[in-house]
């Protein structure tokens, strides 16, 4: 009785709470229009590689040489060596609102032949928006994720772990110029859903509403417009946080995706399946190839018409022996030889097939309890989510990877 009186009052609670059971916050579902990121590109030197780098070549010496002549340093081509710097580019996502003087992270990706940029130190890059108008400059030593280990090549080895010609440099750019943010248009803010829904958004618009009454509208599927109200004239800022705790319970579409590169297979709540009878068998076909060694017998002679010879020397008067072998592995002495051979065997198995009828099933449970009863591995169980959706009896979408 103790228990049940429990159950009632955690009942009475999430009740009087008013919060959907998977609610998700309006900030975590949308983003402020106005408010995005923007990518961040540039080309620059990595030096230090210990002859790593990347090998001689037009393009790596003129970017060299330019950039010692910055420092009034002029170099003929033959002098400049070229295993210690790699040429990269740099790229980075700039985040909305990042003042001058901000630091964001940028990734390195080696374009040329270089072994490994590990160890290496990115040399003042410029950073290009897609206005080709310098945004950031980066700079700093990069760190990478794995290792290239050895000398390689002939009689060498090499070890490597993971993609040693990319790394990241965490905070190695500093923000130069500010990018222009407008969030508030018009005293209306417009938020974008990041999985656009007609449902999700009039439910969004519907939970803002009861806490700011007939201040949003959901305009499509991916927008909802909401009013600042008076009281928050000038406190846009306060607003948009108030908006971003709101709770909303969004719409999951009916979907399954299949990923046949790696034998994934996901799919929402929503997925329900028709009444449908499902047989499925297996066909494997081997082909085995065994190799077989045909030994000649014991004192074998020559073919008739040719000449023999007495043990211990060949027709040449060659020193030889009844064991003694030519390079085509004929014994000199018998003119017998071993012969290798093969034989193939083919064996075709088919498995039973299970003809079974998989009940309509209104839970995402009942269909995986239903799959999983006709015993079929994950990549069986995709081509049969297939042939359901042409039978027309998956009540969902199926994307395929």
């Amino acid at each position: 009785m103790r228990y049940f009186f429990t159950f009632l009052l955690g009942l009475s609670l999430l009740l009087a709470s008013g919060r959907p059971v998977h609610a998700a916050r309006v900030k975590d579902v949308t983003l402020i229009e106005g408010g995005r990121d923007n990518q961040l590109v540039g080309y620059g030197l990595v030096v230090g590689l210990a002859n790593k780098g990347d090998s001689k070549s037009d393009q790596i010496v003129r970017t060299v040489a330019n950039a010692l002549q910055r420092f009034g340093i002029n170099l003929q081509g033959a002098q400049l060596k070229s295993d210690n710097v790699a040429a990269v580019m740099v790229t980075a996502d700039i985040p909305a609102y990042a003042r001058a003087g901000t630091r964001i992270d940028v990734t390195v990706s080696s374009i040329a032949d270089a072994k490994t940029i590990q160890g290496g130190v990115l040399l003042q890059t410029p950073l290009l928006g897609a206005d080709e108008s310098v945004y950031a400059v980066a700079q700093g030593a990069i760190a990478v994720g794995g290792f290239l280990g050895g000398e390689g090549g002939v009689g060498g080895a090499t070890v490597q772990k993971n993609h040693p010609t990319v790394g990241i440099i965490s905070g190695g750019a500093l923000v130069e110029r500010e990018i222009p943010s407008t969030f508030v248009r018009d005293n209306n803010v417009e938020l974008m859903l990041l999985n656009p829904d007609y449902t999700s958004a009039a439910r969004i618009a519907q939970a803002i509403n009861l806490e700011f009454p007939q201040s949003a509208m959901a305009k499509n599927a991916a927008t909802v417009n909401v009013a600042v109200p008076d009281d928050f004239k000038g406190y846009e800022v306060n607003f948009i946080a108030r908006l971003g705790q709101i709770e909303s319970e969004p719409d999951v579409p009916a979907r399954v995706v299949i990923n046949e590169r790696t034998g994934t297979i996901i799919a929402t709540s929503n997925v329900r399946i028709s009444t449908v009878a499902v047989s499925h068998g297996a066909l494997t076909i081997s082909i085995a190839k065994t190799p077989i060694i045909s030994q000649p017998n014991p004192f074998t002679q020559r073919a008739l018409g040719q000449a023999t010879a007495a043990p211990g020397t060949d027709p040449n008067n060659n020193t030889t022996g009844p064991d003694r072998l030519d390079r085509n592995g004929i014994n000199a002495f018998t003119g017998a030889a071993t012969i290798v051979a093969s034989t193939t065997q083919t064996d075709v198995k088919e498995q039973q097939g299970k003809f079974g009828v998989i009940e309509e099933s209104p839970t995402i449970q009942q269909v995986a309890s239903a799959l999983n009863a006709l015993g079929v591995t994950t990549r069986e169980m995709m081509a049969i989510f297939q042939s359901m959706k042409r039978a027309g009896a998956l009540q969902a979408e199926l994307i395929l990877n």
